[in-house]
C-alpha cells in the first residue's frame, strides 16, 4: 500500500486511514437534504463499503436530517467487528440552505440521545462538536460532551470547524482526539491545524476532501498514472500526513470503489511537490 495503512483514533479506535462520509446516502443533489431516492441502493452502499474495508462511517444528526444515521442502523446495525460509527451534534438543519448552530448543552444533550436512539447504540465511539456557537461559550459546549463521556454514552469526544486557538481552549475541558475541518487541493487553511494534530497524537478528518481536483498539475499526474483527479487528490492528501483520515462521501458503490483505490496510488515526491 502507498501510505501508513491505520490511525488509531483516541489511542483504541483502530481504523483504515479511508473512512466514509455519510453526508451523500441522504437526499440527492447538492443540498443532501431528505429522503433518498432508492432508500434500498443507500442501504447496499453501506454495506459496500464496509465490505470492502471501511472501519470508519462519518455522519451527524443534521445529515438529511436524521435520515442517515438512521439509514446506517438499518443497513448495518448489529454493527461488524471494528466498525467505528463516529457522528456529530450542534448543527440544526430546517431547511436544505440552511445549517443553523445550536451547541447549548441541553440541545447537545438531547441531540446525542436522539443519535444513539437512531443509531441503536449504548455508546458513540466518536462524538463531535459540528461547530462553534458564536452563542454559547465553548467551555459550556464542550463541558456538556464530557458529562455525556462520563455516563458512558460517549468513548472520545472531536471537533469540527475548529480553528487552533478554540483546539486549544477545548482541550482545557476535555480531551480531545479528531478534528473535522474543510481541507482539500483547493482550501488549505488548516495546514496548521494538521500539524498541530499530528504533533499531539489527534486525528484530522478533512471534509469536503475532492475539492479542488481539476487544473493542469493534477490533471496530468493523473493521466501519467492512468488513474483519475479524485484518486490523486486522495493520495495527496493521504501523503499529506499520517495524521490525515479523508472521509470521501458518495451516492455511488462505483464512485466509492474509485475512491477507495487511492490507497494504493503512490504519488513521487515530485509530483507531491507539483500538487
Amino acid at each position: 500500500m502507498a501510505t501508513l495503512a491505520t490511525i488509531a483514533i483516541g489511542g483504541d479506535l483502530v481504523v483504515d486511514r479511508m473512512g466514509f462520509g455519510a453526508l451523500h446516502i441522504v437526499g440527492a443533489g447538492a443540498s443532501s437534504f431528505g429522503a433518498p431516492k432508492d432508500r434500498g441502493e443507500a442501504a447496499a452502499l453501506l454495506r459496500h463499503v464496509v465490505e470492502r474495508g471501511v472501519r470508519l462511517i462519518d455522519t451527524a444528526d443534521s445529515y438529511g436530517p436524521h435520515i442517515s444515521e438512521t439509514l446506517i442502523a438499518e443497513a448495518l446495525h448489529p454493527y461488524p467487528k471494528g466498525v467505528v460509527i463516529a457522528t456529530k451534534g450542534g448543527l440544526l438543519r430546517p431547511s436544505a440552505g440552511r445549517w443553523d448552530a445550536d451547541c447549548r448543552p441541553a440541545h447537545l444533550v438531547a441531540a446525542c440521545e436522539a443519535s444513539l436512539k437512531r443509531l441503536k447504540l449504548e455508546r458513540i465511539d466518536l462524538y463531535q462538536l459540528h461547530t462553534v456557537d458564536p452563542k454559547v461559550p465553548l467551555e459550556d459546549s464542550v463541558g456538556a460532551l464530557v458529562g455525556l463521556q462520563r455516563q458512558g454514552k460517549i468513548r472520545h469526544i472531536g471537533l469540527s470547524n475548529v480553528d487552533k486557538r478554540q483546539l486549544a481552549r477545548a482541550r482545557k475541558t476535555a480531551t480531545i482526539v479528531s478534528v473535522q475541518n474543510h481541507y482539500n487541493l483547493a482550501d488549505r487553511s488548516s495546514d496548521d491545524m494538521i500539524d498541530a494534530c499530528a504533533a499531539d497524537g489527534l486525528a484530522f478528518l478533512p471534509w469536503y476532501p475532492l475539492h479542488g481536483r481539476s487544473g493542469r498539475g493534477i490533471d496530468a499526474i493523473a493521466k501519467r498514472h492512468k488513474t483519475t483527479t479524485a484518486q490523486v487528490a486522495l493520495a495527496w492528501l493521504l501523503r499529506r500526513s499520517p495524521a490525515v483520515l479523508p472521509i470521501p462521501g458518495t451516492s455511488s458503490r462505483a464512485h466509492f470503489d474509485e475512491n477507495w483505490a487511492a490507497r494504493d496510488l503512490a504519488l513521487s515526491e515530485d509530483e507531491i511537490t507539483a500538487l
